[in-house]
């Protein structure tokens, strides 16, 4: 067999193996954090927001432990732009006509675009750096103890269903969670490892920047949870977890799978990143902001949206 063929499948199995380690071992850590009585609204705010973003984190954290750091801002940029141009634009034609009840223009919205933002500014001299990535991780903490706080307000939302009756119905934690946990983790480790591993195999047999292959294939990879998660809030009728979920991520992404590889090692950030990934970023930041801030996003929006991911994939590989 092609060396290339065999990288190319090990990339998709290690891929779709640290996707759904990270669900299992999410789910399981919810359960937990139920059973030691931590509040609903926190385990939602923290075990599941994270939960969503683990394929980024960890793949990125090996990146940086591989000396192939340029993975890392590939991930994060290629992910935000998947999550809006292709995530919520699939979502809004799949809702058609997603109606926001919620108000998003208030802090929500400014804290995406403050956070694609800082983003930008923080690599824009080519590197991210230790204090940077301090600087980022303090604007998790502001947008974590924001959502912790928010959700004390409206703890009808819902995080799992079934997670708190299971709980409730068991009287002591089961000892599968507790296996589930452990076997999850250990298989997100050898995900992430494989996957790392494939894309510098794949961009030396291609000759192609890994940070290309992060930022279109690792990224749409990585960005399937949300995708699922999204089209089936928004056939469900419930645009405000469809919504709501692609900017928490986008916000974990940039300032989380950002800053915490940073702490390891000095962040490369390639030249293609800063010429063509990063302003694509911000051109779909600032298209969400003002697809949503009028608490309304149509099936029209959505295909631009869709025809605006297709440009982007294409223009990553020179078909334009």
């Amino acid at each position: 067999m092609h060396p290339t063929l065999i990288w190319i499948i090990v990339f998709v199995v290690s891929l779709f193996v640290l996707i759904k380690a990270s669900d299992y071992f999410t789910h399981s850590a919810e359960k937990i954090g139920l059973f030691f009585g931590i509040p609903a609204f926190i385990v939602g705010a923290t075990i599941v927001a994270v939960g969503t973003s683990l394929p980024e984190l960890i793949s990125s954290i090996f990146a940086v432990l591989r000396n192939s750091s340029e993975i890392v801002v590939g991930n994060v940029v290629g992910s935000n732009v998947a999550n809006i141009f292709l995530v919520l634009g699939i979502a809004a034609i799949v809702g058609r006509r997603m109606k926001l009840t919620y108000e998003l223009v208030h802090v929500d919205l400014p804290l995406l675009i403050g956070s694609a933002f800082l983003l930008a500014v923080t690599i824009w001299d080519g590197i991210f750096s230790f204090p940077e990535a301090l600087l980022c991780l303090g604007g998790i903490i502001l947008y974590s103890l924001y959502t912790i706080n928010t959700r004390k307000k409206y703890e009808n939302i819902e995080i799992r269903k079934g997670t708190k009756e299971e709980i409730k119905q068991g009287g002591k934690l089961d000892w599968k969670i507790l296996v589930i946990l452990a076997v999850s983790a250990f298989f997100i480790y050898l995900g992430a490892k494989y996957t790392v591993e494939s894309v510098i195999k794949l961009s030396e047999i291609l000759n192609i920047g890994k940070e290309i292959i992060a930022i279109s294939a690792v990224a749409l990879g990585t960005s399937l949870p949300e995708l699922m998660v999204t089209i089936a809030a928004a056939k469900k009728g419930k645009p405000e977890m469809a919504v709501g979920n692609i900017l928490g991520s986008n916000i974990f992404n940039a300032l989380a799978v950002m800053g915490i590889p940073a702490l390891i090692g000095t962040l490369i950030i390639p030249h293609s990143i800063l010429t063509f990934g990063l302003p694509m970023m911000l051109i779909a930041t600032l298209l969400y902001f003002f697809i949503t801030h009028d608490k309304e996003v149509t099936k029209w929006e959505g295909w631009l949206l869709v025809i605006f991911y297709v440009f982007f994939i294409g223009k990553l590989f020179s078909l334009f």
